[in-house]
């Protein structure tokens, strides 16, 4: 039950597609239940990622990237969605950091940090969610105070990917706590032998186990001025109200690839499973279950393609994006749990993909900006 290949995929990229799908299959899928059970990646894997050029796909080849547009990006993510495969953190740290600095960073910092993300020598994090404030942003305690050349920077961040292996870390905080929103500043902090910073426990979530989701912690630790994203401060809101449309795509198109490969892998097991002489797929609630599922996420797709059409000419605005994400997410949520129901008792087993696609879509509702966020956006258009 194969689903249309997205109108926005050309033959170039298809190749590029090709390409991803070969190394996720050869260097990524075998070791991902090995990584579940460390709850990180091999560190090795970054590099050779860079070396593939699946990181920085859509950065610009003069500061190490390849050169592409968000459509590479979609690609990976779509890829790694496919197969299952969460525990590498790319889409925070090709499609979301990287881009606050291509976009935001002064011709210095892009230089300087660009090339060692792309080639797998950095892992990037960025660090939003505090204990206190997920997605009220407005509501961050974390403060850099400046001191001379240097912010003096204390806080704590949770719920944080890539945290565990971060070398460079986009660290969201109050340079003026007296703005309100006009006082939050992006501080970059590269953490290496860093005095004051230190990595919490590695967060022990319900799904996505492989990937290092982190506590951090920030004690007078001191950034250089020049770290700050971009040369004032008090932009940090605003960068963050920019960039959040292009990571509620990725989650979306995560999300999309998700339920398509759902439906494929339920029809393949119900045409194989037989109950009572009959195969699953000769009973009429599962053809009408699964024929539900099917037009859901043919729906899906059209929408999130149209959505990539308006990204690709720049033209995707944040309602629609809000829309993409939380829909996508919820349809993806609901169609993994029928799915799941058609496999019966394996469905519960862990070594059925579906059950591992059940625990791992649960937290798309959640992150980018809970749902419910996502529904406050859209009623202010109304």
């Amino acid at each position: 039950m194969a689903f249309n290949q997205r109108p926005w995929i050309t033959d170039d990229l298809a190749m590029f597609q090709d390409a991803i799908r070969k190394f996720i299959e050869r260097e990524l899928v075998p070791h991902e239940d090995r990584w579940w059970k460390q709850q990180h990646v091999d560190r090795e894997i970054w590099r050779k990622a860079g070396e593939m050029g699946m990181l920085c796909a859509s950065i610009p080849e003069e500061y190490g990237g390849g050169g592409g547009n968000f459509a590479h990006e979609a690609i990976i993510t779509l890829e790694q969605s496919r197969a299952g495969v969460s525990s590498l953190g790319t889409n925070v740290h090709s499609g979301i950091v990287a881009h606050y600095i291509l976009r935001y960073g002064t011709e210095a910092q892009k230089r300087h940090w660009l090339p060692k993300m792309a080639s797998g020598e950095m892992v990037a994090a960025i660090a939003m969610s505090e204990p206190g404030a997920g997605s009220d942003l407005k509501s961050i305690k974390a403060r850099a105070v400046r001191d001379g050349d240097h912010y003096v920077l204390n806080g704590s961040k949770t719920f944080i990917t890539n945290g565990y292996l971060a070398d460079l870390i986009l660290v969201v905080c109050k340079t003026d706590p007296d703005k309100g929103a006009k006082g939050v500043s992006i501080v970059v902090v590269e953490t290496e032998n860093l005095p004051g910073f230190r990595r919490g426990r590695i967060l022990e979530k319900i799904g996505q186990k492989g990937q290092d989701t982190a506590e951090l912690f920030f004690d007078d630790v001191r950034v250089p001025c020049a770290n700050l994203l971009g040369t004032e401060e008090g932009k940090g809101f605003y960068q963050l109200m920019q960039q959040l449309p292009q990571e509620r795509m990725i989650i979306a198109l995560g999300a999309l690839s998700a339920m398509e490969r759902a439906v494929e892998l339920t029809a393949d097991y119900v045409r194989e499973r037989k109950v009572f002489g009959a195969t699953l797929l000769d009973m009429q609630n599962t053809r009408f279950k699964l024929a539900e599922c099917k037009t859901k996420a043919v729906i899906a797709g059209a929408f999130v393609d149209d959505c990539m059409a308006r990204v690709l000419r720049d033209e995707l605005d944040p309602e629609t994006a809000a829309m993409a994400k939380w829909w996508g997410t919820q349809t993806s949520c609901e169609i993994i749990d029928e799915c799941l129901q058609l496999h019966g008792g394996y469905g519960y087993m862990m070594e059925y993909p579906i059950a591992r696609m059940y625990v791992n879509a649960r937290v798309g509702k959640i992150y980018g900006g809970s749902n419910e966020i996502m529904k406050e956006i859209i009623a202010r258009t109304l």
